[in-house]
């Protein structure tokens, strides 16, 4: 695994700037990579235990993509995965093992960036600075858990390949929904749930 400084600079390169959530990010990361290599015996999440690893992200703010970049995992291989619960929190499971550690930033860490450095302006730059130094028991809340992910979850999942009647696009996965005995895609059979809604003229 590449040095903590090399990851940073990696971080800032892929995300664009450096900022306290990718110190945060790549720390989250690094400490949950090393408890599932002391307790499972996963020590090579970027070569030979790629498939293994499966990280769940709880919040879409600058951490995560310091997550996925020292973990390897990325959505489009399937392996991380994002559930919208607001929370600077991440989960590092082995499917080899079943386990998985859970990893929350304290509240209480933006105090101490204060209390550390009360003459650095702005907050951001005190947390930049703090976020270096704290120790992981001051930083993280720690939580072994188990993480059985669904088969159509998993990296490397076939499955039917639907095509919408009533848009003509396909779906992948099972994300489809039975009404009136037709399988239609989920903008399709949910509008009410839809991001984007059409342009007037546009069906």
């Amino acid at each position: 695994m590449e040095s903590f400084d090399d990851l940073l600079i990696r971080a800032e390169a892929a995300h664009g700037h450096l900022c306290a959530g990718q110190i945060l990010g790549v720390r989250m990361a690094l400490l949950g990579l090393q408890r599932l290599a002391d307790e499972c015996g996963l020590r090579d999440p970027l070569g030979a235990d790629r498939k293994r690893l499966i990280t769940y992200v709880e919040i879409d703010r600058c951490a995560t993509d310091a997550i996925g970049l020292v973990t390897g995992c990325r959505l489009g291989k399937r392996s991380l995965k994002f559930r919208d619960w607001g929370k600077m929190a991440a989960t590092f499971a082995d499917l080899a093992s079943g386990r998985a550690i859970r990893i929350a930033a304290l509240e209480d860490s933006r105090e101490l960036a204060r209390a550390l450095f009360p003459h650095i302006e702005p907050k951001s730059r005190q947390q930049m600075l703090a976020y270096r130094e704290l120790t992981d028991a001051q930083l993280f809340r720690e939580q072994w858990v188990r993480v059985q992910p669904d088969p159509a979850e998993l990296p490397g999942y076939k499955a039917e390949r639907l095509l919408c009647p009533r848009c003509g696009e396909g779906v992948n996965f099972g994300r489809f929904a039975v009404i009136d005995g037709e399988k239609l895609c989920l903008s399709c059979a949910l509008p009410e749930r839809r991001y984007w809604t059409p342009e007037p003229g546009n069906p």
